[in-house]
């Protein structure tokens, strides 16, 4: 498919569209064995909508954000996402391929470890190139031209082109890997722990620059975080979670300056308010 057809036919009907749930989980629960990793979570997101998934380790909030990412198949329960034509679409209907094109290109993914997102073996221009050739394009122009421009946009100099991912820094790393997953203009975009690992000026750094990313390009992000801060900061919604169960959800604002739940209340009192 060429990188236009992919775009160009469907803009208009996406446009349509832009009142109407981008992806609408519903039911979603994952079991193992005896033991809940996610249990009937459902939920609408909108188009430019952020929506923070936040709870302690061992809330269920990764499984969860691994079943809508099509990454961990449920137990039970479905997800549907509108597609560039309008269309509704099971994504655990879809035949593989068709799975896989879609997370290539109009779903990103931004791994807590870099190296997880990134091929480390070859060029940071490679890294990002990678996704323009998933959608057809071939013109080695084009391409090293549209990697210098995400890499720039991310804050790395345009001379790190060549080298590889490897040679950067942590934060580097993960703003590679941004590039890397913005670079097709996805509509979606799943974060697990993206400011994880990272120094505290790193994490504002990046946290700043992710903002900024969002609110330009429309952006719908579902973010999986501990940090309460990191929500507050990136989110318009929250859900919170514990023992694999939705306990409070809201807007983050709401949800954080008057939580409802006393598992909530619990959380908030034990960070430093920000």
């Amino acid at each position: 498919m060429a990188m236009a057809d992919f775009y160009d036919d469907h803009d208009t009907v996406a446009a349509a569209t832009a009142d109407q749930p981008l992806l609408s989980v519903d039911g979603i629960t994952r079991v193992y064995g005896d033991r809940i990793g996610c249990a009937d979570v459902s939920f609408d997101l909108w188009p430019g909508e952020v929506l923070a998934i936040v709870g302690e380790s061992g809330s269920g909030k990764t499984t969860l954000l691994n079943c809508i990412s099509s990454r961990l198949t449920p137990t039970c329960g479905t997800v549907n996402y509108r597609m560039r034509d309008g269309a509704s679409a099971d994504i655990y209907k879809m035949a593989e391929a068709e799975r896989r094109f879609l997370m290539r290109t109009d779903w990103g993914f931004v791994h807590q470890n870099p190296i997880d997102g990134l091929r480390m073996t070859v060029s940071a221009g490679a890294n990002v190139g990678e996704r323009l050739m998933a959608i057809g394009d071939r013109h080695y122009g084009n391409i090293r031209g549209a990697a210098i421009e995400w890499l720039e946009r991310v804050e790395i100099n345009a001379d790190r082109v060549d080298d590889q991912p490897r040679a950067f820094s942590g934060g580097m790393r993960q703003r590679l890997q941004i590039a890397r997953n913005l670079v097709t203009n996805p509509r979606l975009v799943f974060m697990d722990e993206p400011t994880g690992g990272l120094d505290v000026s790193v994490q504002a750094r990046l946290l700043d620059l992710l903002r900024g990313l969002v609110s330009d390009l429309g952006l719908a992000v579902v973010v999986v975080t501990h940090d309460l801060a990191v929500a507050r900061l990136l989110s318009d919604r929250m859900i919170v979670m514990k023992d694999g169960r939705v306990i409070e959800a809201g807007l983050t604002d709401r949800v954080l300056d008057d939580p409802r739940a006393p598992y909530t209340q619990l959380l908030v009192s034990s960070i430093l308010q920000v």
